[in-house]
């Protein structure tokens, strides 16, 4: 199958004109959408999507999307790729509408995007960190299972994002954070030299961690969180992060009251 890919990657650099490379896609990524439909790395280099390559994302989504894949879902990403350029963008939800057969693919971004739209892919432009417009996009396409953050990686933005988003979520879905490397950089709100700094992503995120036992806390009189109740397991990777959402009420066997 690799072989594949590299065989139309070579016709595509050898095709002489625009129109050449445009008859190749156009008849070689439906193939490759079908063939590789089960190997989110592969269906990764065929659409040309930076979430392999330049990232090493993939390996982890298949670890976890695999619960999902043939079930009839939902799924919004914010962040289309590809800045201002209308006609540029979309690689990875075409990666998700390949992979997930039966599911309904939305995608956000600042940019107006709607050109790119097609069967299952619906675009909504607007910015991540306006609430009602968020509130607006999940009461349009419905509660989602899956929601990836792969917007504008600056720390607030991530966090105002989840915190409006997260509750929205449907219960047994999962939230997706990309590029937490932004945490350390100052450009986007990060810092390298105090790794506590209160409003990175990384450190917002790592505050959750012990909302994850909040039953087991002797604080008489304390109130849990809507995010101590609902975030059930969260899994960080190199740059990126899986929350999930459920029930975290499974109490504890020594405190009491």
């Amino acid at each position: 199958m690799t072989g594949l890919l590299l065989k139309i990657k070579k016709r595509l650099i050898v095709a002489t004109s625009k129109e050449q490379r445009e008859r190749i896609k156009k008849y070689s990524v439906p193939v490759m959408a079908w063939l590789f439909r089960n190997d989110l790395t592969k269906l990764a280099i065929a659409f040309g999507t930076d979430k392999y390559g330049a990232h090493w994302y993939m390996p982890h989504y298949q670890t976890h999307f695999g619960r999902f894949k043939n079930k009839k879902i939902k799924i919004l990403e914010i962040g289309v790729g590809g800045n201002e350029d209308p006609l540029c963008g979309a690689k990875s939800l075409r990666v998700w509408k390949a992979f997930f057969r039966r599911g309904a693919i939305y995608g956000l971004d600042i940019h107006d995007k709607k050109a790119l739209q097609e069967r299952r892919i619906k675009i909504f432009q607007g910015d991540q960190t306006d609430k009602d417009f968020l509130r607006d996009v999940i009461k349009t396409m419905g509660e989602a299972d899956i929601i990836i953050d792969d917007g504008s990686h600056v720390n607030s933005h991530i966090v105002t994002s989840f915190e409006v988003l997260f509750p929205l979520l449907k219960t047994g879905g999962l939230y997706v954070i990309e590029d937490m490397q932004t945490s350390y950089w100052p450009n986007y709100g990060g810092d390298s030299v105090d790794l506590h700094r209160p409003g990175t992503a990384v450190n917002y995120f790592r505050n959750l961690i012990d909302g994850l036992n909040h039953e087991e806390y002797i604080r008489p009189g304390y109130t849990p969180t809507y995010f101590d109740k609902h975030i059930i397991s969260m899994h960080f990777y190199h740059n990126m992060l899986f929350i999930y959402k459920g029930d975290n009420n499974e109490g504890s066997n020594i405190v009491k009251g």
